[in-house]
């Protein structure tokens, strides 16, 4: 008898263990800010910084949140000079973060009501997928812009696309072939370079269309990418 109670109270002390270390991860997650990091770190290694600036955060509030995420291991940090430099962990980070933004698509209406709300003029700008961009790429008739920091599209980017910032767009329009189609695309759906990209487009002439996703879905679908400066 004593020894089946030594037992079981083992077996609950195990369980205990196990699942507070998997609640690290879903602490490390409990914050906006950090998510928002995530995305940032999806697109490039980038440095605490540089996070701050794009973050709009106070560079000790924003180091501070990275070594809540480094704790729960999904952010790793070298060195580079004077600068500490973070990336996703790995691919599995990733993947985690963008299921984590996904379930809360799915389960949380808020979520759509905050996007109707920010980005009302959405609608009106023809998304197409991944799926029809690569049936547009095999027959050759479509302009793929990166919009996206250049950094970033040095770090990867869609195989077949062209570096043109949005804060450059307008003064390189004359880069862009008049009739095809273009598609562009930035970091993910939430972000609004590809919105802006297109309307800038539109007023202008083009046949421009936002890409639905951004470049870490397209990896993480296994389509082409590429790194470095455009040839």
């Amino acid at each position: 008898m004593n020894n089946e109670v030594i037992s079981q109270g083992v077996k609950r002390q195990f369980k205990d263990d196990l699942f507070e270390q998997f609640a690290r991860i879903g602490k490390a997650l409990s914050s906006g800010r950090r998510l928002e990091l995530l995305e940032l770190l999806a697109q490039r290694e980038r440095s605490v910084e540089e996070l701050a600036s794009e973050a709009a955060l106070s560079v000790a509030n924003c180091s501070q949140h990275l070594q809540i995420l480094r704790a729960a291991q999904l952010v790793a940090v070298r060195r580079d000079g004077l600068f500490s430099r973070y990336r996703l962990a790995d691919e599995q980070v990733l993947r985690l973060w963008l299921s984590f933004r996904q379930l809360g698509e799915a389960r949380l209406a808020e979520v759509s009501r905050v996007v109707e709300t920010y980005l009302k003029d959405r609608r009106a700008l023809e998304a197409i997928t991944n799926d029809q961009l690569i049936a547009r790429l095999r027959t050759n008739d479509v302009v793929v812009l990166d919009v996206r920091p250049e950094e970033e599209f040095r770090a990867g980017h869609i195989a077949a696309a062209r570096s043109i910032p949005i804060t450059m767009l307008e003064q390189r329009l004359k880069e862009i072939p008049q009739r095809s189609t273009i598609v562009a695309y930035c970091r993910g759906p939430y972000c609004v370079f590809a919105d802006d990209a297109v309307g800038l487009l539109r007023k202008h002439g083009y046949q421009a269309y936002r890409l639905q996703n951004g470049f870490p879905e397209w990896k993480m679908q296994g389509l082409p990418t590429a790194t470095g400066a455009q040839s």
